[in-house]
């Protein structure tokens, strides 16, 4: 457990393990909005890690224990240029980028914007923002002034993940009452700041091998005929369509989602 600060109001929370064999690669995990690094290391990284692969995941600022300047916003450029911070303050093995939703977008623009990888994941990321999933990125901020991410997980996880985590979730997730987020939470500031994020990347232009996942249970930010037409856009890509996951694959296929992974990063430490 770490922390990079960039001065006295602001910083990143983050947890790196160096790979365990020599000349494996590191899996850096960057975050959807709503996540945070639980997402990662309850299943996901310490599966990796037995394998002898190093992990770096962290919290986006305003985010848990991730401070942020109220002052500040959040927007794409700033998530951006602290993820590029992380990697320069880190130096991670052989980094291997996976991006959860938007974090992948992130994760891309950072490749594209110069920093080193050796190779993309993408979990749900291609998309375009057409008048759906404008709506839903609306609609995000009101919810979470009003009810905080209970309100807004309560509201869209039916649509978000598979009926089998839907059903296993219902009871818990139901039962909670619904406090406001006051003005200054980070994660209010990076809901609304995240509607201005620019999605239209040259995809073409990432020039190292990517893995695609794509859970064809999201019925909220999926448009198959997207991420088809994206897809091919990848130079170098392969793609993984799981039937039985929706949007959120660390959380609802954890163990297929670490040997996907797994399989990926060792196609990567077998190029040398």
């Amino acid at each position: 457990m770490a922390q990079l600060n960039f001065d006295d109001k602001n910083g990143l929370f983050y947890l790196h393990t160096p790979p365990s064999r020599p000349g494996a690669p590191t899996l850096v995990f960057v975050n959807a909005l709503t996540g945070n690094t639980g997402a990662w290391e309850g299943a996901v990284a310490p599966a990796l890690r037995q394998k002898g692969f190093g992990t770096l995941s962290y919290n986006l600022r305003g985010q848990d224990d991730s401070p942020f300047d109220p002052s500040l916003a959040l927007t794409d450029e700033v998530i951006i240029a602290d993820l590029r911070a992380l990697l320069d303050h880190v130096a991670p093995t052989r980094p291997v980028f996976v991006g959860l939703s938007i974090g992948g977008l992130y994760a891309a623009r950072a490749v594209l914007g110069g920093s080193r990888a050796e190779a993309l994941v993408l979990l749900n990321t291609l998309r375009e923002i057409g008048p759906r999933i404008a709506w839903v990125n609306e609609a995000m901020p009101k919810m979470v002034a009003f009810g905080g991410v209970g309100l807004f997980m309560d509201a869209m996880l039916p649509l978000l993940t598979n009926d089998e985590f839907t059903a296993r979730a219902h009871g818990d997730m139901l039962a909670r009452t619904y406090d406001p987020l006051p003005e200054g939470h980070g994660h209010l500031n990076l809901m609304r700041n995240a509607r201005t994020t620019e999605w239209a990347i040259p995809w073409q232009d990432l020039a190292l091998p990517v893995l695609n996942i794509t859970g064809l249970q999201d019925r909220v930010f999926l448009d198959r005929e997207v991420v088809d037409r994206l897809y091919t856009a990848l130079p170098d890509a392969r793609r993984e369509d799981w039937a039985d996951a929706g949007h959120l694959l660390p959380q609802e296929r954890p163990a297929r989602l670490a040997e996907s992974l797994a399989r990926f990063a060792g196609e990567i430490e077998g190029r040398g």
